[in-house]
Parts: structure tokens; sequence; C-alpha cells
């Protein structure tokens, strides 16, 4: 009841949701297996304001899904900036694009299919800001090849890194836990950026590249 109580007071204390995100946000839910992996109000709203507090002209997404993030990141681009944003599944694409064009963004965003180890090599630019929300066993593999297309000085930004609270046990070793575990002690073994993980939902680890 405390949680519950603390969301009201957070959504009702933040700007309003949006009203295209609110309908997204409402048909991931009736029409999507797992929707709980869509951003939210929150959430969503933190990554934009960090997007518009970077600037950036381009930003990479690793995780799709039904479009949620992608739109509120694509918020803080840069007038003439690009968002490409990789998905696994092929089916979501018709449903996210028709939501980019409702928030008007869809001009700005390049959607791409596949696994984001075969497509990332292939895309020749640098990134001022990362985002990666994709399969939690690949987080590793995904943090190997962005950190180099990474600009100095720009961001990745991970998600779901407490993973409802799970690498908080010592005897946790289901594939999607263990492969956020080794994600987070890798980042925490690297001098070359700062690090930051915050609590908001499944908790968020903003990196820095030095």
């Amino acid at each position: 009841m405390i949680l519950r109580d603390l969301e009201l007071f957070l959504s009702d204390n933040s700007t309003p949701e949006d009203p295209v995100l609110e309908d997204l946000y409402r048909q991931t839910h009736i029409r999507f297996v797992n929707p709980n992996m869509v951003s939210g109000h929150i959430q969503g709203k933190l990554l934009e304001f960090l997007s518009r507090m970077i600037n950036p002209g381009k930003i990479l997404e690793i995780g799709t899904y039904t479009g949620y993030s992608a739109i509120c990141l694509a918020k803080g681009l840069r007038p003439g900036g690009t968002l490409y944003t990789i998905e696994s599944n092929d089916e979501l694409s018709e449903f996210s694009r028709s939501y980019f064009i409702k928030a008007g963004v869809d001009s700005s965003i390049v959607q791409l299919t596949g696994r984001a180890q075969d497509i990332v090599p292939e895309l020749h630019c640098m990134f001022d800001l990362v985002y990666i929300d994709g399969d939690k066993r690949e987080y590793c593999d995904y943090y190997s090849i962005v950190k180099n297309k990474t600009k100095s000085g720009g961001f990745i930004i991970a998600d779901n890194v407490l993973w409802g609270n799970k690498v908080l046990g010592k005897n946790s070793h289901d594939p999607q836990t263990a492969g956020i575990s080794d994600f987070i002690e890798m980042i925490r073994s690297q001098n070359d950026v700062e690090k930051l993980i915050i609590p908001v939902r499944d908790g968020l680890m903003l990196i820095r590249k030095i």
C-alpha cells in the first residue's frame, strides 16, 4: 500500500503523461505479452529529461519493444538528430512505428530489426547516448559493442539493473539474473567510466565514458 501511495504521489506531482504515451502504455498492456517491459510514465519522463539535458545528435537504443522509451529519448534529440532503435522481434515494428508517427518523432527514428550484435558493428557513426534494454543475458555483449561507438563524455544507460532485486541475492543463478550481475561487475571493474545506479522502477545504471 505504501509503495502504491508513493507511485500515486510521484505521478500526481510530475508533468502529466503525454496522451500518446498514455495510449501506447494502455495498448501495450491490452495487446502484448510481458507488458511490464514498457517504460511507463515516471521512467519515461526521466529518460526524456536525461536526453534533453544531454541534447544528443545520435542515440542508439537496444530493445525497442513497443516504442515508449524511444519516443521519450527522441524528444531530447538536437535538430536534425537521429535515434537508431533495434528490436529482435519483427512483429512489433509496425505497432511501434504507428506510435512514432502519432508522437511526431518518426522522421528522427530509424528502426532496425535483428540482433544488436550483428547490427551495431555495421552502424558507421558515434553516439552521444546509448540506452540498453534488451535481453538481460546479453548485457555484457551489448556493452562491449557499444562502448567504442560512444563518444568520450557520452552516456550509456542500462535498464533493469536491479532485476526485481534478484541481484541482491547471493544464490540467484538463473541466466537473466546472472547476465545482469555479470554486467554490473564488468562496469564496476572499469576505470575509464563513471557509473551511478539509481533505484527508479527496476533500476537504471548511468555510465559516463571518460
